[in-house]
């Protein structure tokens, strides 16, 4: 009768060591992930964005904030702030994308690179309907 004890006790306190370390290895990657979402948070950026082809574009804000990207032009067509995630590279590049979504014009795929104090990158726009339009984006930190 012992041995069944004993026995049960070990399973016992195998099975509560593997949900501990099952439980800080979920916790440790929920914690990697949300630092990754909010690395370029409370980081402005002036600068422009055009068509891909052209050389001029128009003014325009990139803003991070709350693990959330926006760009304050696209707010006039609908486009709201969306979850971005970003990666920091081994040479100090942090790359990110993110998604933006209105109601009536379609969705906007980012995809960009933050070096120092200088942002640029690519959206691709697409519209029910309509091909999809590609444009440039670069600008450089908004000094408070």
């Amino acid at each position: 009768m012992r041995s069944k004890r004993r026995i049960g006790r070990l399973g016992f306190a195998l099975s509560a060591l593997l949900a501990v370390s099952t439980l800080a290895g979920w916790m440790a990657a929920t914690s990697a992930a949300g630092a990754a979402a909010g690395l370029l948070d409370g980081k402005i950026f002036a600068g422009k964005m055009g068509e891909v082809g052209k050389a001029t574009g128009d003014k325009d804000q990139f803003i991070f904030q709350g693990g959330t990207f926006r760009s304050r032009a696209c707010d006039a067509y609908g486009f709201a702030a969306a979850p971005y995630t970003a990666t920091k590279n081994a040479d100090g590049t942090i790359t990110f994308t993110a998604e933006t979504e209105s109601a009536k014009e379609g969705k906007m795929s980012w995809k960009g690179t933050v070096f120092d104090d200088a942002i640029d990158g690519t959206v691709s726009w697409v519209k029910p309907g309509q091909k999809a339009i590609d444009y440039w984006f670069k600008g450089g930190r908004k000094k408070k």
